[in-house]
């Protein structure tokens, strides 16, 4: 198979865990801010972290290989980190989308995740996968 091909595996792959991901994400948003436990802003954190641990399970099974040279540990630390970068983007384009452009929080979410989507996918693949062995 080429890496073009496995590299489209790989997204569609990406795509199934993500989808049922932001699944929980989206859900636990809207549970929290309609039920008037917390600010729309922290039922994103709040969402996006719970969402992020079942993505870090799903991810490092069906969709990247992970590393053999890098401990668990390691790899976890690094997956949350580039997830709280993950965190970062979705909290500052659902605030600005919603104070600045008047978008309502569902919305917003929804351009949130399809942005940082992409981000996840590239930094994930760049930093926590074996590289490798065969060039296009």
């Amino acid at each position: 198979m080429s890496r073009i091909q496995e590299l489209i595996r790989q997204f569609c792959r990406f795509s199934m865990v993500g989808t049922l991901c932001f699944g929980i994400d989206y859900g636990v948003l809207v549970l929290l801010t309609e039920s008037g436990l917390c600010s729309y802003i922290v039922a994103s954190a709040i969402s996006y972290t719970t969402s992020i641990i079942v993505n870090y399970i799903l991810s490092m099974k069906f969709v990247f290989n992970g590393r053999e040279d890098m401990h668990k540990i390691v790899e976890l630390m690094i997956f949350g980190a580039l997830s709280a970068v993950g965190l970062g983007l979705t909290q500052l384009i659902m605030w600005f989308t919603v104070e600045s452009l008047g978008l309502f929080y569902m919305s917003a979410k929804v351009l949130a995740t399809m942005a940082v989507t992409v981000y996840n996918f590239f930094s994930r693949k760049t930093f926590l996968e074996q590289p490798a062995q065969e060039i296009i």
